[in-house]
């Protein structure tokens, strides 16, 4: 075991991202010189980032107290310890950023977090959550879910009387989980998200959509939500975002980038 610098090298990121602007991060902050070790939840995720000497990868759950406490823990030891954490986790998982933010504090670890933009609304119907959906005159509707495999029996008990499809990820988890939901095996589609909702929008054609719901992430694919839904004529409605924890350093992609500059050399003794 290395003894603890009190002057360790301050060129370490950990970032905490999937495969929406994690690699995008990650070639930027590469090129500024920093060494970064990525966290992801899978190997699939893990393709998607740069090869790099100065990038370790590290797959497996990112919700785990103990585990990122030890780890922070170890790099401090080893003469590691990041300058910052970068949490550019999706803004529903609420179980990560709520560690990240925990766990930073008590070990007075810097912690910045990236903000994704807000699509405008436009005539869009903005929810407080998947209970909410009971208050939406449904009967009779074709309805698309695209909000994850984790809140389909929610949302299928909160809307009786529509005809429920659903968009989830080509994994066996979402899949099982579709299927425990009640969802007949036609109407589900396991299906990545398209570059340029081309995809949705054969599916939506297919199924004879006519009311979608998705959530506001702010990502590119909510983005394609919304023009699908304006172009096909179709009801959309929106899950509104998880409030990020409280004290949380939140920065759009070009200001978090710049908040985190170049590497700084260790500082010696004279």
């Amino acid at each position: 075991m290395h003894p603890r610098s009190e002057h360790q090298p301050l060129d370490r990121i950990w970032l905490f991202a999937g495969t929406g602007e994690g690699p995008a991060l990650a070639r930027h902050l590469l090129a500024c010189g920093w060494r970064l070790r990525v966290w992801v939840v899978s190997s699939a995720a893990a393709r998607s980032y740069p090869c790099s000497d100065r990038l370790t990868i590290r797959v497996g759950a990112l919700g785990e107290t103990a585990a990122l406490e030890r780890a922070l823990e170890q790099a401090a030891l080893e003469g590691e310890k990041p300058r910052w954490l970068v949490d550019a986790t999706h803004p529903f998982a609420t179980r990560i950023r709520a560690t990240l933010q925990e766990v930073c504090l008590q070990h007075g670890q810097p912690l910045l977090r990236l903000q994704r933009p807000s699509h405008p609304v436009d005539s869009a119907k903005v929810l407080g959550d998947v209970s909410e959906l009971g208050q939406v005159p449904l009967q009779g509707k074709r309805l698309l879910l695209a909000i994850g495999a984790r809140q389909l029996p929610q949302a299928i008990r909160c809307s009786p009387g529509a005809l429920h499809h659903a968009r989830i990820l080509p994994n066996p988890a979402a899949l099982a989980a579709a299927m425990a939901a009640g969802l007949a095996p036609a109407r589900v589609a396991p299906l990545r998200p398209g570059p340029d909702g081309a995809i949705e929008r054969a599916l939506c054609r297919r199924w004879g959509i006519d009311t979608l719901l998705c959530r506001r992430s702010g990502s590119a694919g909510e983005a394609h939500w919304h023009a699908l839904a304006a172009g096909e004529g179709l009801q959309l409605l929106l899950l509104e975002r998880p409030a990020d924890p409280s004290g949380a350093c939140a920065l759009g992609f070009e200001a978090l980038l710049e908040r985190i500059g170049s590497p700084q050399p260790a500082e010696h003794p004279s």
